[in-house]
């Protein structure tokens, strides 16, 4: 609920548990109130103090009072250039070189539904389930004005921040930088949680007190990165799983960003987030507008675990969209590990046989298809059948593989191109490289040039024909390396600094249209595994490959940092063979069939060589996956330890929104000579509702929580136990 106060000029948004409020002062500045738990009414702007601050400059409408300056208010909006030496969210290059700008209230309007932003993802909902205010702000000097979006989801406790900036002037205007959201806290005595790591050790949680001075994370590799992940929190120093307050803000963009906190001189924190500002630079003409990406902020003062919540049930329902947002995904196996290159239709249709045997639901090509696709230096850009590997293309592969129950999909790299290939020969201006200097090569591949769409255009045509030759109904896309040597032959050199935001809207514009053409494939999202893990592919892709790395023993730190903000229904994760291909690490597949489950859950190994004791082994875990998949995909994520902190086990649970069931999932460290008893703790039951564990003993919901489940100790290395509490129904 958005509600407007004319006489105060005052905003606040509410939603279901909290509130959020600014007020116009009486210069036109947007100065921030409260964010906080939900209030029934009433202004924070009492809170707004006034000193005079030495080297804190006043605005000229102050004449020469000296106790206003916007370098010590809390804004929406701040500018630079005008008097606030804070990270300011706009920064701009005049038609005149200077580079100051200064934002003014002129109007807002309140509008049921939520926005959309043109070309790029958001948050959506029914018009009854959200609302919109727009403010509307503007430079008395160039004209130049910004739309602040505001969109409020009050039952999710969801608003998200976006921003327009007009050229309603005369002259061009250069934007330096343009961030999506400002949030100005009163208090500095905060911690900084974010999610970083590298390729196969992603989304690790790191937490730190907020120091003097500026703390951020950020991407400049053209993708949201496997180094940082484009979700933070800020929370108080006590805050834990189920307790103090918190506040976490994701940005529905995948590329460049920058997220950082500055603890102010006075003891408060400005928070911004929105696309990085290196190497950007977008041209504005008059009459032409910018729009910058969404940021979604859930705050909680019920811990980690409240906001988690929020944030499940907003990307599940409110951002993943499509035919498979909602439908049960099909457990797959993956042929990279079990073939890699080396692979002909007969030796598809032997490991199709045996997957199917075990109870796999589709069977997915990975990478070597394609053009001279035989090493990962040729190919890339040529995306027609190789008809040496599958003679009569994907037709009659797919019929048979079809005939023994199977589904089919494939693996595509879109963006990327080989300089062995028919398209860099025909069109080497279509990669991203800078005239007259030598290019740099990654994975021995080159990058698209996506800003134009011309290269997007026909790489897709490519694409179509062949998802159109045969029944695909699934598509795995890959990106396997960072931007580099980033220059366009379509832009004058003027406008460079543009590309990489111009790459992403070009991205988006083919997935966008994928979409459209193909709407019952399943679309997973890829970057080597973790590197594109992000809000804005999740509008495309209801779901990413996690990491690279399948050791299960790696992927309880990586899913356990990646559950703070995405759902398990967008993270893929499978099965592999032992020893693990990063790590070499010996696990049992019961235990890495317990965490491959606690996502979309599937295999990455050759069926053909397993015993038939495990193929036995696989079908019981395909059974078992299908009959918790609605518990595991939608019920409340619980995470009942800290596998960075030391303990001998690892424990998570899933719990349904009605308490009537919960999956307590249990996976041991190394085994200890004379180990002392555990035990587990399950959370959120019902106290007087009474359970079954494992369909045998029946306990009160208030005894297992406070009792605990006590382990077995079986001894050996990595051991898994699932524990399913089931409430009796009352007679």
């Amino acid at each position: 609920m958005i509600c407007y106060q004319d006489d105060q000029r005052l905003f606040t948004l509410h939603t279901k548990n909290t509130s959020y409020q600014f007020v116009v002062d009486a210069h036109g500045y947007l100065l921030h109130t409260y964010y906080g738990p939900r209030v029934g009414g009433g202004s924070f702007a009492y809170r707004l103090r006034e000193a005079d601050r030495g080297f804190s400059p006043n605005p000229n409408a102050e004449g020469h009072t000296r106790t206003f300056s916007l370098d010590t208010q809390p804004q929406e909006f701040p500018s630079s250039g005008v008097g606030d030496f804070r990270i300011p969210v706009l920064e701009v290059e005049n038609a005149d070189g200077s580079r100051a700008v200064e934002m003014r209230y002129v109007s807002h309007s309140i509008k049921q539904g939520k926005y959309s932003l043109e070309g790029m993802p958001t948050f959506f909902a029914k018009e009854d389930e959200a609302q919109t205010l727009e403010v509307v702000l503007q430079d008395p000097v160039t004209g130049l004005r910004a739309v602040l979006y505001y969109g409020v989801m009050e039952e999710l406790d969801l608003i998200t921040r976006a921003v327009r900036i007009e050229n309603g002037g005369t002259k061009p205007v250069a934007l330096n930088r343009v961030m999506s959201m400002c949030l100005d806290l009163d208090r500095a005595e905060l911690d900084f949680i974010t999610f970083d790591g590298r390729h196969t050790a992603e989304r690790h949680p790191h937490r730190r007190r907020l120091a003097p001075g500026i703390q951020q994370v950020s991407s400049i590799r053209g993708t949201t990165s496997h180094q940082h992940n484009n979700f933070v929190m800020l929370c108080d120093p006590d805050a834990g799983e189920h307790h103090g307050q918190c506040m976490g803000a994701v940005l529905v963009y995948s590329g460049n960003f920058e997220a950082s906190v500055e603890r102010t001189q006075f003891e408060t924190a400005r928070f911004t987030m929105g696309i990085s500002p290196w190497q950007f630079r977008f041209m504005v003409e008059p009459g032409e507008s910018f729009v910058a990406p969404e940021v979604a902020m859930v705050f909680s003062n019920q811990g980690f675990a409240g906001m988690s919540h929020q944030f499940h049930r907003a990307i599940r329902n409110n951002l993943c969209n499509g035919t498979w947002a909602h439908r049960r995904r099909p457990v797959l196996l993956n042929t990279w590990e079990a073939a890699y290159f080396d692979f002909d239709s007969d030796k598809l249709l032997d490991i199709a046989g045996h997957a199917a045997k075990a109870g796999i639901e589709l069977l997915v090509m990975d990478d070597g298809w394609f053009g001279k696709r035989n090493d990962d230096k040729a190919g890339l850009g040529d995306w027609f059948v190789n008809e040496e590997k599958l003679p009569g293309g994907l037709a009659p592969l797919v019929e048979k593989i079809n005939a023994m129950g199977l589904d089919f999909g494939i693996w595509i790299e879109p963006e990327m191109i080989n300089e062995d290939s028919q398209l860099y020969k025909e069109h080497p201006d279509w990669a991203l490289q800078i005239p007259g200097r030598p290019f740099t090569r990654s994975r021995s591949q080159l990058v698209l040039d996506f800003s134009r769409e011309e290269v997007w255009k026909h790489v897709y045509a490519q694409i179509k024909k062949v998802l159109s030759s045969a029944n695909i109904t699934y598509v795995k896309w890959d990106m396997n390396r960072s931007l580099t040597d980033v220059w366009s032959a379509a832009l004058p050199a003027g406008r460079q600094g543009e590309v990489y935001h111009r790459y992403v809207l070009g991205l988006y514009a083919m997935l966008e249209q994928f979409r459209k053409d193909f709407p019952n494939i399943l679309l997973e999202g890829c970057s080597g595994g973790g590197g594109r893990f992000d809000c804005g592919m999740l509008y495309y892709s209801p779901q990413i490959w996690a990491s690279d790395n399948t050791d299960a023993m790696d992927r309880l730190l990586l899913q356990y940092g990646t559950s703070f903000c995405y759902p398990v229904s967008t993270v893929g994760s499978h099965v592999s063979a032992v020893p693990n291909e990063q790590t070499h690490r010996i696990t049992p597949m019961n235990t890495r069939a317990a965490v491959a489950m606690s996502g979309t859950f599937g295999y990455e190994l050759d069926p053909c060589k397993l015993t038939d004791e495990e193929r036995n082994t696989m079908s019981l875990q395909i059974e078992t996956f299908k009959e918790y998949y609605d518990l595991i995909q939608t019920g409340l994520y619980e995470r009942l330890t800290n596998p960075f902190e030391p303990g001998p086990f690892t424990a998570w649970q899933h719990t349904a929104e009605d308490g009537s069931r919960a999956l307590v999932t249990v996976v041991t460290g190394m085994a200890r000579s004379n180990a002392a008893f555990t035990t587990v703790y399950p959370y959120g039951l019902l106290p007087d509702a009474i359970y079954t564990v494992n369909g045998k003993e029946e306990m009160r919901g208030d005894v297992l929580m406070y009792g605990g489940i006590p382990l077995p100790n079986e001894g050996g290395d990595y051991r898994a136990m699932q524990f399913m509490l089931v409430r009796k129904s009352e007679s």
